[in-house]
């Protein structure tokens, strides 16, 4: 689906992930391996490679069942990544992982632990940036940096949440609608990731369109940053103030079933989206989701742009978990994917 852009948003054209040294994540953690232990933590340099894969291989050379290996988040394919993984081998020796890995895959740390990496053990990831053949208002460029350094950007959930294209939702509809069952589990959380994400996304747009995405309303639902803890109380000065000074975010639904905490018109609106993706929300709803919240607004941690060539920007930024690096890019403009290009090309 298409989603708004806020008013600060710039227009600049051109290309991003032209080779996979353009788009370069690195992992955060958010835990210092003990030095001993069953698992063996490994900071491994991916080249090309998803994180499902990579975690096939380290598997197979250690002689153990997938489910045995483990990280902290998925990264994308076609980029350069850094990330933690572990491998449980309690009472076991090592493998020589670097005699049985692909070039694309390199070990850079290993060390033992106690305990295995588990989803979400991370601070967030680093991004390297490469995006060529820029055409646009460089003036315009620099207020919008400007402009998301102070206020952040759109929290939007990024387009690969929604499978390519769009076929994520439309299993999840088919699904639904009991046309089809998912083979497996990790199948289920997708569609239902998806289902979840396109609502909140609408809930947001919405919201950047009446320029309402950082800024409290009537009714609103806070969350404190830095924290998934969220409250609804009557809208204030002291609570407007919280939210300009970034203490507070206003949230959007993540979908399930239970009450809204929202009220007034915020509560209204929601309401509509879920009615609108009907088939959506009641699914759902039908499969145990709870009602949960998620921040409308996304502050870019360490935000840096320099110019490599006439017409090649580089940009450095942080972001905390569950947030996408294209939620930065749409706002500064449309970014033909290469390599998403080239993939269409080849089917």
């Amino acid at each position: 689906m298409d989603v708004n852009r806020t008013t600060n948003a710039a227009s600049l054209t051109g290309d991003i992930r032209t080779t996979h040294a353009d788009f370069q994540v690195d992992e955060i953690p958010d835990f210092e391996p003990s030095g001993e232990g069953e698992h063996v933590c490994l900071k491994i340099l991916k080249d090309g490679q998803n994180t499902e894969w990579t975690g096939k291989q380290l598997a197979d050379i250690a002689g153990i069942v997938r489910r045995d290996v483990s990280y902290a988040g998925l990264k994308d394919r076609h980029a350069i990544t850094t990330q933690w993984f572990s491998v449980w081998l309690p009472g076991k020796e090592a493998p020589k992982w670097s005699e049985h890995l692909p070039e694309s895959i390199q070990v850079l740390e290993e060390v033992r632990h106690n305990r295995k990496v588990r989803i979400g053990t991370l601070k967030g990831n680093r991004f390297k940036l490469v995006m060529r053949n820029i055409q646009g208002d460089k003036e315009q460029l620099e207020q919008c940096i400007a402009a998301i350094k102070e206020q952040g950007v759109p929290n939007y959930f990024g387009v690969q949440r929604f499978g390519h294209g769009n076929a994520n939702i439309e299993r999840a509809t088919s699904w639904f609608e009991g046309l089809s069952r998912p083979k497996a589990r990790k199948q289920k959380s997708m569609y239902l990731s998806a289902a979840r994400s396109l609502i909140f996304n609408d809930n947001l747009s919405r919201r950047v369109a009446d320029g309402t995405w950082n800024k409290a309303v009537d009714g609103e639902a806070f969350q404190l940053h830095g924290t998934k803890s969220c409250f609804s109380e009557p809208l204030t000065d002291v609570l407007q103030q919280r939210v300009s000074e970034i203490d507070l975010h206003p949230t959007g639904p993540m979908w399930g079933e239970g009450e809204l905490i929202t009220g007034d018109d915020v509560k209204s609106q929601e309401l509509a989206v879920g009615e609108k993706f009907s088939i959506l929300s009641k699914g759902l709803e039908k499969h145990g989701l709870k009602q949960e919240r998620r921040s409308l607004r996304l502050m870019v941690g360490e935000l840096e742009h320099s110019w490599l060539e006439g017409d090649v920007l580089q940009l450095t930024f942080t972001l905390p978990p569950g947030s996408y690096a294209t939620s930065v890019l749409q706002e500064l403009g449309e970014f033909k994917d290469v390599t998403e290009l080239n993939r269409l090309a080849r089917d």
